[in-house]
């Protein structure tokens, strides 16, 4: 029986969307960008990383490929395999907005059945009785922040007062999100944990997609830094999804870094959450190693995200995408006959782009595997073909949405 692996590369796109002037998008495209800004000598850090971005196992999969189809531009640095190894293609994301949870869930086949609520561009930007009300259920003298604002800048700002007056730093972004920030030891990682859980129960009635929970470390002379002991607390994800058809099916799950907390725990299997993406490439290998017929394997790699893309930081995005590709052949080399790998992304977030927030893109298709031969499968109407595809692979019934390529 056949199995399947999903690697998300977490924002990752490949070209602006169609729809992408509508959130300010207009001309984002985070690997074509991030190709020419790499050849420009803008992706240069002494000591760290130099040149055009190296990406050569991707590139023979076929990803130079897809970014020109995605975006009618060819990226700079990459070159034109004559038998690409994957079935290449990209997708339009069919879901209002460019959150994660919307995102993974589409990928899954099954889109989000309505818009999540995103917080105004006002100061303050939450509703008066949501934190009024976590302020009095949960106990905390006040919050700070209430703004839309990027996590590191907010935390470096209001770090030292947080850690004066104990009130927690309250954010969000373009995303669906409510974020808390506090400082592991002086507040406590299970407080913080517990009252992200009291505002996920009070931001339901307002469809917020994420309650984020965003733990750091420092202090005032030292300076702050965010923790890997993040942790999202998502609404469930619509029925009909792959990962549910996989469970009725008694097919074996194991869901690595944050997908987990995307799914709000919801058919999700095992789960396994380290610390960095290298980390979970090896959680990866070593769940395939064991994976019975008939698994999936379901691994968001989210440093590409979280550590440099909200940052516009070009030479750290570009080397994290070149770790990532130096290590498919190991990927390669553990497959058996019947596997299928996927790799895609959720949304973008250009690291050439204005301001800290993702970008409305395609996502990029690379399918593969044993005995897989490459070949065009053009553009896909809703990243739910991806998830219709595997159901296909893994004999389970269509999922809610979307159209197999297989």
């Amino acid at each position: 029986m056949p199995r399947a692996i999903v690697l998300v590369l977490d924002s990752l796109g490949c070209g602006g969307a169609e729809d992408a002037a509508a959130y300010g998008d207009a001309g984002a495209n985070t690997l074509g960008h991030l190709a020419g800004a790499c050849a420009s000598g803008r992706g240069d850090r002494e000591g760290f990383r130099s040149g055009a971005l190296r990406a050569p196992n991707l590139d023979a999969l076929g990803l130079g490929l897809v970014i020109e189809a995605s975006s009618g531009a060819w990226p700079e640095g990459f070159s034109r395999p004559r038998a690409p190894g994957a079935l290449w293609g990209y997708a339009v994301e069919r879901a209002h907005g460019k959150d994660t949870p919307a995102g993974h869930w589409e990928m899954a086949g099954a889109p989000a059945a309505k818009a999540f609520f995103f917080f105004p561009r006002t100061d303050p930007c939450f509703p008066p009785g949501l934190t009024e009300a976590l302020i009095a259920e949960s106990g905390i003298p006040g919050v700070l922040g209430n703004c839309h604002a990027s996590g590191v800048e907010i935390i470096e700002r209001l770090g030292a007062e947080h850690l004066r007056t104990g009130a927690p730093i309250c954010y969000t972004s373009a995303d669906s999100v409510f974020q808390i920030a506090a400082h592991e030891d002086a507040f406590g990682l299970e407080r913080l944990y517990a009252l992200c859980r009291i505002a996920r129960r009070l931001c339901d009635p307002l469809n917020v997609g994420r309650v984020i929970a965003r733990p750091f470390l420092g202090d005032a002379d030292k300076g702050f830094e965010r923790t890997p002991r993040r942790k999202d607390f998502a609404i469930p994800p619509p029925l009909g999804n792959l990962l549910e058809r996989l469970v009725h099916a008694g097919h074996e799950i194991v869901s690595i870094g944050k997908v987990g907390d995307i799914f709000a725990h919801c058919f999700t299997g095992r789960e396994v959450k380290r610390d960095s993406d290298m980390a979970h490439f090896d959680a990866t290998l070593e769940s395939l190693r064991a994976l019975p017929d008939g698994g999936l394997i379901f691994t968001n790699f989210v440093d590409l995200d979280t550590e440099f893309g909200h940052r516009r930081d070009i030479a750290g995005y570009a080397r994290c995408l070149e770790r990532f590709d130096a290590r498919l052949p190991e990927l390669l080399a553990a497959m058996q006959p019947g596997d299928l790998a996927v790799i895609s992304a959720d949304h973008g977030t250009d690291p050439t782009w204005s301001g800290c927030d993702h970008t409305r893109e395609h996502a990029p298709i690379l399918a593969f595997g044993p005995g897989v031969p490459g070949r065009a499968i053009g553009r896909r109407e809703s990243f739910a073909d991806i998830g219709a595809s595997l159901a296909a692979h893994l004999g389970l019934p269509a999922t809610a949405q979307g159209s197999s390529f297989l």
